[in-house]
């Protein structure tokens, strides 16, 4: 076995091994082709802006679209600055999570902010 392959892109665990086609990752089961690690390191998968800047854990970002939220009688306006985001790999699209003053914890799409 000289053959060394690389660690899990979920858990960073070193105990990764082959499966046919697939590699395998034994602590969190997670499960990738070795092409699409490739691609991954070479960081295709950054979230970007509405404008198509890069965004990072900890920027500052600005909504770019009036936002209805449920159960509240006024939206997020267009304009509302957040920061300190995390980014995330959230449901249905939403992966940037944050604190919104007078909403509270919420997870915003990348889509509809913009880096301030």
């Amino acid at each position: 076995m000289s053959e060394v392959l690389p660690p899990c892109p979920e858990c960073s665990s070193v105990y990764t091994y082959e499966m046919g086609a697939l590699l395998v990752c034994p602590e969190c089961g997670h499960e990738w082709s070795p092409s699409a690690a490739a691609t991954d390191a070479g960081g295709d998968k950054a979230i970007r802006d509405a404008v198509g800047n890069v965004l990072a854990d900890g920027d500052t970002v600005t909504v770019v679209k009036t936002l209805k939220v449920k159960g509240s009688p006024t939206g997020i306006k267009a304009g509302t600055k957040v920061r300190n985001i995390r980014l995330i790999d959230g449901v249905d699209g939403h992966d940037i999570d944050c604190k919104i003053d007078g909403f509270g914890a919420m997870q915003l799409k990348s889509s509809v902010v913009k880096k301030a």
